[in-house]
């Protein structure tokens, strides 16, 4: 039996049948063959086929397969007469496409510089988007400025609004260094030459291949489910630590006289506005509280709250119409990852630290730099702050450079237009270029010139869903197709979110701005004794306890989140598949490093008292008009201290200290340093 009988056997055949017919087999390896698909993907096709004739449980059948490659072979016909139509509208010159004009001249507006507002005659209809923004007009020849594709910046102007952008060349005071965590310790000293290979191991601790789900297919009770068994869990977690018995919990809408521990998700009890201690509500699953929610009265306790959040309260429901909440229980945290020590003494070997040397040695220590997203301003596609990224990777020899999205950025005023011009490069057909050949040109060419500088560099890339070439627009996320966009093969394409181990170290990270969020649905309730006052501090604090990268639900109304500078103005927000929400938690250890964009002031900080976890929070390389770039680099020496220091491409207001103790950083552990599992 070949391998794609198989394979056809595995997919379509339904229990207690363990083999498809012989001519049912046949057409639908004909329909493989004809259309050069995997049966995966006619797997796919047949699910959309059954949808349309209007049963699920379309038996498969020989009539049935024959209509089904009868169905597909019209399909592909009516796209072949589609883009034949679309082919001679483009001889006719019906449609504008990139211009690829960086050499001074274009086909389409050669009257640009003489007529700026009307459209040339006798030529092609080259397309003119007008934004009514707080971006800066684009510019023109007529103007006398550079062109966005040249790699030039605008010079200072003012917009409508009266927001001055400044060109990236005149940022003022870059590579400032901003705040440094473990101070105390020397700074890395870039080696003489690069490594002649990795220093480092990489390792995916999350499972890739499940992040490559069918995005917008959601079901209400798949949906529902996932929900409820978040609440269960956490249930059982709450019963094990403390250990309750099963009657010391109950439901909370239920009407009694003794006091209960009830575990349920915090919601408002209406659909619009913020939350607050009087809209607050505990919404319990349907195995312990049939689902029901019941108001939440928190006069008495000190707490911070905020929609989704997983809580174990203990009170008593005495009227039937509320739950007084007496006390809220800690949610307890994972464990800490350990290392054996030969494990240790094998990556210090990788490193070159003997064991009588110093530990503590700078020219030793693993360099990290990480930066996120969007690299570049919203007038122009020079993406300045990704070369000079590249350039500070390259003259301190970087071990590894983290790059989290937007890459190319949907909320990108230029790229939402469509309106834009390339490089010219000799490979790309103008009138055939795409977005995969803007993201060579503009992303890759850097990442490929440092790899070819650096050859033992290791590049991580993680997605955003405002990425315009990840066509996995909900989240979590899979990751980019590295191969098609030209990346090199130090560049490892992973998802968002994603867990991973540099040689020991655990390390968590997602490109969704979670925190910005966490800062404005947060209600406190109570006085401000025994909480932390450090805003900065405490919001990474939830991710920690309720062991998820985006433990908010539901998210922010993406009309609420800052407006962008496209047409539309209304932000991507949030894009949530709630089905598969449980790829963003945090399964069996909670990592040594959480790394976390966002627009919030970048800092790097211990989560002290309850985790010893470093929480890294990057800012936005470019962040609206201001041009500031933020690089975090860590350098890690091997069974000692890591110092981690955060530089700005722009100026900030502070300049901040904070020394890392030594048994919260897992480098100096006896018997190994917290890192992999």
């Amino acid at each position: 039996m070949s391998a794609i009988t198989e394979e056809l056997n595995e997919i379509f055949a339904i229990p207690p049948i363990n083999e498809l017919p012989p001519d049912v087999s046949g057409e639908l390896q004909s329909i493989c063959r004809l259309h050069s698909i995997s049966p995966k993907e006619l797997s796919y096709k047949w699910e959309s086929y059954s949808m349309k004739m209007g049963s699920e449980q379309t038996t498969l059948d020989l009539p049935t397969a024959r209509a089904f490659k009868k169905d597909l072979q019209e399909i592909v016909e009516r796209e072949a007469r589609s883009k034949s139509h679309l082919r001679s509208a483009e001889r006719r010159g019906a449609y504008a496409t990139p211009r690829n004009n960086a050499k001074g001249g274009d086909a389409f507006g050669m009257l640009d510089g003489i007529t700026p507002i009307q459209r040339s005659t006798g030529g092609s209809n080259k397309r003119k988007a007008h934004f009514e923004t707080p971006s800066a007009p684009k510019s023109s020849k007529a103007d006398g400025m550079s062109s966005p594709s040249d790699g030039r910046s605008l010079p200072t102007r003012t917009d409508q609004n009266g927001i001055k952008s400044v060109a990236f060349v005149e940022r003022q005071n870059p590579g400032q260094i901003i705040e440094t965590l473990n101070g105390h310790l020397s700074a890395h000293e870039p080696p003489i030459a690069p490594h002649s290979e990795p220093r480092l191991k990489l390792t995916a601790n999350t499972d890739l291949k499940k992040f490559r789900y069918r995005p917008m297919a959601m079901h209400l009770s798949e949906a529902s489910e996932v929900l409820d068994d978040r609440i269960d869990g956490f249930q059982s977690l709450i019963q094990s630590h403390y250990n309750l018995d099963d009657l010391a919990f109950g439901n909370a809408a239920a009407q009694g006289t003794n006091q209960i521990v009830a575990v349920g998700r915090i919601a408002s009890d209406s659909s619009e506005g913020k939350l607050n201690a009087a809209s607050m509500v505990l919404e319990m699953s349907r195995r312990t509280g049939a689902g029901l929610r019941v108001p939440l009265k928190v006069e008495s306790i000190s707490h911070e709250f905020f929609p989704g959040q997983i809580v174990a309260v203990r009170g008593i429901n005495a009227s039937g119409d509320f739950f007084s909440v007496d006390e809220v229980l800690n949610t307890p945290l994972l464990s800490l990852a350990a290392s054996q020590q030969s494990t240790i003494d094998s990556l210090n070997e990788r490193l070159g630290v003997l064991e009588e040397e110093d530990h503590s040695v700078p020219s030793k220590a693993l360099n990290v730099i990480m930066g996120s997203g969007p690299y570049t301003a919203d007038d122009n596609l020079a993406f300045e702050p990704l070369n000079a990224l590249c350039q500070k990777a390259e003259e301190s020899c970087t071990d590894m450079l983290i790059l989290t999205g937007p890459f190319l950025d949907t909320e990108h005023p230029l790229l939402a237009s469509g309106d834009f011009d390339l490089p010219d490069d000799p490979s790309i057909e103008p009138d055939r270029a795409t977005l995969a050949d803007a993201f060579r040109l503009l992303i890759a060419k850097p990442l490929q010139a440092l790899a070819k500088a650096i050859p033992s560099i290791t590049i991580v890339c993680i997605p955003s869903t405002r990425d315009v070439m990840n066509k996995h627009v909900s989240w979590p996320q899979d990751n980019l197709p590295g191969k098609k966009l030209g990346l090199p093969k130090q560049a490892k394409m992973v998802s968002n979110p994603v867990t991973v181990s540099i040689n020991e170290i655990v390390v968590g990270i997602s490109a969704q701005d979670v925190l910005y969020e966490l800062r404005r649905e947060e209600v406190v309730v109570g006085n401000k004794q025994g909480r932390e006052s450090n805003l900065l501090a405490r919001l990474p604090r939830h991710l920690i306890e309720q062991r998820h990268f985006f433990p908010l639900y539901p998210p922010v109304d993406r009309t609420l989140l800052p407006k962008p500078g496209t047409e539309e103005g209304v932000a991507v927000g949030m894009p949530m598949d709630v089905s598969y929400l449980k790829l963003g938690e945090w399964l069996e250890v909670r990592p040594d490093m959480l790394i976390q964009p966002s627009a919030l002031p970048q800092f790097a900080k211990v989560c002290l008292p309850i985790s010893h976890i470093a929480c890294l929070l990057v800012r936005c390389v470019v962040k609206s008009k201001a041009y500031q770039s933020c690089v975090a680099g860590r350098r890690e020496c091997p069974r000692s201290q890591s110092r981690t220091i955060v530089e700005a491409e722009g100026s900030r207001d502070f300049c901040a200290d904070d020394n890392l103790p030594e048994e919260a950083d897992g480098a100096g552990k006896e018997g190994g340093k917290a890192g992999g599992p």
